[in-house]
């Protein structure tokens, strides 16, 4: 009764045991070289920026989705077991709780292993997409909790929550759930993937990245507005500020000029009685971004720990609260 959700439990327990598997063919790999060539092909065949970007997006999203089925349609006919074990193994490489934080330890670690700050910018540099080279100590520090907060949606609760949902799609028919999960899975990372790479807001993305850019504020809409108060209790569960998260969620969560983006950066704030956001650099050129939360005291470099633990923790709220849902949604239709 309860195969399913032991079946991504297991997807999760993959992610937070070994991480992205390096060694092995990544899919998100794969679907980056689907982009740069795609990319190529429809620039120099299409008249417009922003058509080369549709027919760029439409075609790396379906070869991906239509990929992943087919693989494991050919699975399933074979050894319906090795088709599971694929669907696991696709739904635990769309999380990257694990790398989020390896990658976030190594600037915590740079500021206790060395006082040169050249190294915690270099680690902070590794998983943020501003300049680094003229943060200060506090400025790679807020980088750093930016980056997990906002990378809590993208890298994990997202391609929960569209694997959970697209679970459903099965419930008048004798396909297994896994393999609907792990499609939507695949699909999500797609979508962002092309956000991350085609998404820019320069002249040579404006008009090409655009419909990458605005699916992905679509798709993560729901997401980053249940994550963003997951973290809540989770902030009380840690001894966190929950009631300044919540409060802060309420007031800054439309704050950023993403309509996701502030929601999860402004509970962790909140959280963490910290303020993030301000001045930062990007490609030369610097930005200012709207604050989110109050200074109520300056960070410090275990609010980089903290800030993992909100994300862990608030992660497993949101899929407890997920399969609850599932589960209260079979019972209504049973």
């Amino acid at each position: 009764m309860y195969l399913f959700e032991f079946q991504i439990s297991v997807a999760v327990l993959l992610d937070l045991l070994f991480g992205d598997p390096r060694y092995l063919p990544h899919p998100v790999k794969m679907i980056g070289y689907l982009c740069i060539h795609s990319e190529k092909v429809f620039r120099k065949i299409t008249a417009t920026d922003a058509m080369a970007g549709v027919l760029s997006f439409t075609t790396v999203l379906c070869i991906t989705i239509a990929g992943t089925a087919l693989l494991l349609v050919c699975l399933n006919l074979y050894s319906p077991l090795m088709a599971q074990i694929a669907a696991i193994l696709f739904l635990y490489t769309s999380i990257a709780a694990k790398d989020l934080v390896v990658h976030s330890r190594r600037v915590y670690s740079a500021f206790q292993n060395s006082d040169n700050l050249d190294t915690a910018r270099n680690a902070v540099a590794q998983i943020v997409g501003r300049d680094t080279r003229e943060l200060d100590k506090k400025g790679i520090i807020r980088a750093c909790i930016e980056t997990v907060a906002e990378n809590m949606v993208d890298g994990v609760t997202a391609p929960l929550f569209f694997a959970v949902f697209f679970s459903l799609f099965t419930i008048f028919s004798a396909t297994n759930p896994l393999f609907p999960a792990a499609i939507a899975a695949m699909g999500y990372k797609a979508v962002n993937t092309m956000d991350s790479m085609f998404g820019y807001k320069n002249e040579e993305y404006l008009h090409f990245g655009r419909a990458a850019a605005k699916f992905d504020d679509f798709v993560n809409f729901i997401p980053a507005r249940i994550s963003a108060l997951m973290i809540v209790p989770a902030a009380f569960v840690l001894g966190g500020n929950w009631r300044n998260s919540f409060m802060i969620v309420k007031r800054d969560r439309l704050a950023h000029a993403s309509p996701n983006a502030a929601h999860s950066e402004a509970a962790f704030a909140g959280a963490l009685d910290v303020e993030l956001g301000g001045v930062a650099v990007y490609s030369g050129n610097e930005i200012q971004k709207p604050t989110l939360g109050d200074n109520i005291r300056p960070v410090k470099e275990s609010d980089i720990l903290l800030a993992n633990r909100l994300m862990l923790l608030g992660s497993l709220f949101f899929l407890i609260l997920l399969l609850t849902a599932r589960f209260i949604i079979l019972q209504i239709v049973k």
